[in-house]
């Protein structure tokens, strides 16, 4: 860790980036933008000339295809993704090229990509995230258990005498990770809403016996319904959650529990999908190794334009609903297509007392599958029914609805709507 750089952005993050009003933070962004283009005007080849005239933005795509020529460290595509591979398959994740980290990105959408960290870079990151999530009244002393997918040197980055960080593979079945757990007794508890959700038939059962201070969920839509339970599991006020990509760190709750992006540390451009729900692209200030410049995600933010009372200017979101790969599709009586998003298919489940798990899928041939882990005759038709009243008032056909048992596949991010593609 960089111990200058990692102080120096604490303090800017903690006590120094608070602004009066949006005026005054869009002027900040200006800036911090110009920098950014001029750094990479000067050290990355795909940018020597300037930005291209036929440049819109980046996705994930673009990015593997010119990786080669947008990163500033020298760093060959093909040899990175070998690298990210070896650990994958190894599961130890220590392998550098010099102070370069590499990590594999799957992402939610399936799409395979890497990203590339400096050690300048992740001392950034750790001191933005522990800014911006530690309690307040208390920055030291913590112990923090990470369950994340893969570790990374990015991670390790927050390990220091004054906080403690152990990961936890959520490979393994959370049972393995129990005996663990309760020797460690983590004040803050970071993982994926699903193993937290798992966690919880551990809590209640009595064999784990944490009482953590605050509880981060990350890397996948946390719903309303999995907050509630996780949060009177562990008998916290609210749940935090971090908006975290391999893009960067993107949001984070508020001390009111509302999601804010972090744009203090980056620039999003709003692609508006209607009045409120848009698509993120965004520019990373700090990202220079891997430029994230103009970068389009395909995630589904919803905007809410009421202030917050905890005072801050950035933009405030509602929720995460979910990806463009997960949008429903239903035919209509003229053959056009109906788009139906994700929160609306949520609707047709929650509006319907008892459910308990379940998973929403749609098809490749269009027809829909519900998956429950707590299935009734009643319970069925009651969503066929919310299904009808969806139809209705979208204007589509009806589609098939099957029902199956509910089987929770921990290899994979939990969805609770998704669609197959071909």
């Amino acid at each position: 860790m960089k111990k200058w750089t990692f102080l120096k952005t604490f303090c800017q993050t903690r006590w120094g980036h608070h602004f009066k009003n949006r005026e005054e933070l869009e002027r900040y962004q200006e800036k911090e933008l110009q920098k950014y283009q001029d750094f990479l005007l000067q050290h990355s080849p795909y940018f020597a000339q300037g930005v291209p005239k036929d440049f819109r933005y980046m996705d994930k795509t673009f990015m593997m295809d010119h990786f080669n020529e947008l990163n500033t460290q020298g760093i060959d595509r093909d040899q990175a993704l070998e690298m990210a591979i070896r650990g994958e398959q190894s599961r130890d994740f220590t392998e550098m090229q010099g102070e370069v980290a590499v990590g594999l990105s799957s992402g939610t959408s399936g799409h395979r990509g890497i990203f590339i960290t400096t050690e300048t870079e992740r001392s950034m990151w750790a001191a933005a995230i522990l800014a911006k999530m530690l309690p307040k009244g208390k920055l030291f002393g913590h112990r923090i258990a990470f369950f994340l997918r893969a570790d990374n040197e990015l991670y390790q980055t927050i390990n220091s005498p004054l906080i403690r960080l152990e990961y936890f593979d959520i490979f393994k079945d959370s049972q393995e990770h129990l005996e663990r757990l309760n020797n460690y007794q983590p004040t803050i508890l970071v993982a994926p809403a699903s193993t937290l959700l798992d966690l919880t038939k551990y809590l209640e059962s009595q064999a784990l016996q944490i009482q953590s201070q605050k509880v981060v969920s990350v890397a996948e839509i946390l719903e309303d319904r999995d907050r509630d339970l996780i949060r009177q599991a562990f008998h916290l006020s609210k749940v935090d959650q971090v908006y975290q990509a391999t893009e960067g760190f993107l949001a984070c709750t508020c001390s009111e529990g509302n999601l804010h992006l972090n744009e203090d540390i980056l620039s999003v451009e709003k692609d508006y999908l209607d009045d409120h729900r848009f698509y993120p692209i965004i520019t990373d200030f700090k990202r220079r190794s891997q430029p994230i410049f103009r970068y389009r995600l395909n995630d589904i933010l919803v905007e809410d334009p009421e202030l917050c009372s905890c005072g801050s200017v950035f933009t405030r979101i509602a929720k995460i609903e979910g990806r463009s790969d997960d949008i429903f599709y239903f035919k209509k009586a003229d053959g056009e297509l109906q788009m139906v998003y994700p929160d609306f298919i949520r609707r047709c489940i929650l509006f319907v007392e008892g459910i308990q798990d379940y998973q929403v899928t749609q098809t490749e041939d269009g027809q829909v599958q519900v998956a429950l882990s707590k299935r009734s005759p009643e319970i069925e038709e009651a969503i066929r029914n919310q299904f009808q009243v969806l139809a209705d008032q979208k204007g589509f056909i009806m589609p098939t609805l099957t029902f199956i048992d509910y089987q929770w596949d921990t290899s994979r991010k939990l969805k609770r709507v998704q669609r197959l593609q071909k």
